[in-house]
């Protein structure tokens, strides 16, 4: 249970609270193991908490699961487009040109990954199966898909975000794991006839939610992080 607000949390409840955010990662399989519906609403519930600006609360969210989420992986899978052809015309995540430190960072997960998974740098088609599986959400049984109205500023994507960490963190303190994908984004022509999205919504990114399958390698991928002293300043 959580400390009141005017209470410092305990040692017990800090780690608590640090193992919820520290052991969030990627998960890229997961069982067939239903999640219940109480317990996505009881998740989205605790998330909404997140901070925005004047408190706009900017999220909107399409839970699937079964015939719904496998129609969304048909859409796109069967659309002819592939990942490294899909247009982000609704907003960019990546920079034109990658640079430094972020070209090195990015490629090492990725070696990483491909390393886990036994796959090689010429293995093309190997590296394009693995990346459609985020269109499966990696077997997952619950996928959401989340929108922002486009006439909202930038504001509300930080607003965003912190909601998007809080389902991660709030599915943590449950048992089960995510994987937060920005790859549906330049698909939402595919999976807005699927779900009724509106134009009015941009689709931001999916996310798959579920029990993890530990016997896969590339669960055992584990990410670095940059020491503070290459991102933090501290002024006296």
């Amino acid at each position: 249970m959580l400390a009141p607000e005017n209470r410092t949390l305990d040692l017990d409840e800090t780690a608590i609270v640090d193992e919820a955010i520290t052991s969030r990662r990627s998960v890229r399989a997961f069982l067939p193991d239903p999640v219940d519906e109480a317990t996505i609403r009881a998740i989205l519930e605790v998330a909404a908490r997140a901070p925005s600006g004047t408190n706009m609360q900017p999220w909107r969210v399409y839970v699937t699961t079964g015939e719904t989420k496998a129609r969304i992986a048909d859409a796109i899978l069967n659309s002819g487009i592939r990942a490294e052809k899909a247009k982000w015309d609704e907003y960019k995540y990546y920079p034109e040109q990658f640079f430094e430190p972020y070209y090195g960072r990015r490629r090492a997960v990725g070696f990483a990954l491909y390393g886990h998974l036994g796959i090689g740098k010429r293995d093309v088609d190997q590296m394009r199966a693995q990346h459609d599986r985020n269109f499966t959400f990696f077997d997952a049984p619950v996928g959401m898909i989340f929108t922002i109205d486009r006439r909202l500023n930038q504001g509300s994507w930080i607003d965003y975000g912190m909601f998007l960490q809080n389902i991660m963190v709030a599915a943590r303190g449950r048992g089960l794991h995510t994987c937060p994908q920005a790859a549906f984004a330049p698909y939402h022509n595919q999976i807005r006839p699927v779900l009724g999205i509106p134009d009015e919504e941009i689709v931001v990114c999916g996310m798959a939610l579920g029990y993890e399958d530990a016997t896969k390698p590339e669960n055992d991928l584990r990410t670095e992080r940059a020491p503070q002293e290459e991102w933090v300043k501290f002024s006296r």
